[in-house]
């Protein structure tokens, strides 16, 4: 067991690079967390946004990370930078002997996930990957369900992603849409929901997949398909597209077992529209109570993700989602690039 030194009886000291569509998140969660956070510097090579942040929550801003590990004291810092930039800055900043919080997906290709995973440990700190879906209440509910076998035997899965970005979206910045730096709706838009595939039902056996670039000019995908066969036997479907009119539809996934039937649905997973089992437990009643409103896909769960970081840098709990959990949704993705690239199935786990 690795040992890490923790952060006793002072604030946690974090700095943000990349201030771009997500990094609101990160801001609104440290701030939600002042007594356990300092926000001391922000990143970016964007010198418009790398302003607006340092004006607005009244810090250091660089436009270097080398040159903000050289001149701030941190403890831990959060990646909120284009995807395929991750792994070389999760790898200078525990070079530094600083924890990472790194966004989704943790990398665009296989191996420099690994990298960051072995950099991480090399060096001694945490690597966290964010997965704030997994703490929504609607599927908080849903795995419990699972965890205490209410369905029984897991027959059938299906998930489906029908949301939509336009054109305008891709072209607001270079990396989006392209191979290196984003992937595509898979590993972006829905990335969240590929990540329930292993959280919710378990190891995936193998995996087939057609991709297509039907509407949109870029290098990736703007929608999918995805035959999915776990090694407890179940069988399910994944349907992804960011083509949808006029706006974002539906985030749901549905769940057929022997002894129970469960379709979690809205925009974002964010309503329990079916919850049907063979037997009864007192939290049946909270169901209607776990729905909520959503004006955001990406759910509200940054706060309670950092939660779980908050506890785990004062040595109070064991990471949620760190470097290897956030590797097992990767692995999803890289395999169905990898089928829908060759046309045949592909068997997991990609390396021995």
């Amino acid at each position: 067991m690795r040992h890490y030194s923790t952060i006793e009886n002072r604030k946690i000291r974090i700095a943000v690079v990349g201030c771009g569509r997500i990094a609101k998140n990160h801001f609104g969660s440290i701030d939600k967390h002042s007594e356990d956070f300092e926000l001391v510097a922000v990143c970016d090579n964007n010198k418009h946004a790398l302003d607006q942040a340092k004006e607005q929550y009244s810090v250091n801003g660089y436009l270097s990370l080398t040159e903000m590990l050289e001149k701030e004291q941190l403890d831990v810092v959060s990646l909120c930078t284009p995807s395929g930039i991750h792994p070389e800055q999760a790898r200078e900043v525990a070079g530094a002997g600083v924890h990472v919080i790194s966004e989704k997906p943790m990398a665009t290709r296989w191996k420099d996930a690994v990298g960051m995973v072995k950099a991480c440990d090399k060096a001694g700190v945490r690597l966290f990957v964010v997965k704030q879906n997994r703490r929504n209440t609607t599927l908080q509910l849903l795995k419990r369900a699972v965890e205490e076998n209410r369905f029984g035997r897991i027959y059938m899965v299906n998930l489906n992603v029908f949301w939509t970005r336009p054109q305008e979206y891709y072209d607001a910045a270079k990396w989006r849409g392209t191979w290196e730096l984003d992937g595509g709706a898979f590993m972006n838009q829905a990335s969240h929901y590929v990540d329930l595939i292993d959280w919710l039902i378990g190891p995936v056996e193998k995996i087939q997949a057609m991709t297509g670039t039907l509407a949109r000019d870029i290098e990736v995908e703007d929608t999918g398909v995805l035959n999915v066969k776990w090694r407890n036997g179940a069988m399910g479907s994944m349907n992804v597209t960011m083509l949808t009119y006029p706006k974002n539809f539906e985030g749901s996934i549905t769940i057929l077992g022997e002894k129970g039937t469960v379709r979690v649905g809205g925009v974002a997973v964010n309503e329990i529209q079916h919850w049907e089992f063979e037997d009864q437990k007192d939290y049946d009643n909270d169901i209607k109570q776990a729905n909520y409103e959503t004006t955001s896909v990406y759910g509200f769960g940054h706060p309670l993700y950092y939660n779980n970081v908050i506890d785990v840098l004062r040595g109070n709990s064991e990471p949620e989602t760190d470097g290897r959990e956030g590797l097992k949704s990767l692995e999803v993705l890289i395999a169905a690039y990898l089928s829908a690239r060759d046309g045949k199935t592909v068997s997991l786990p990609l390396e021995y």
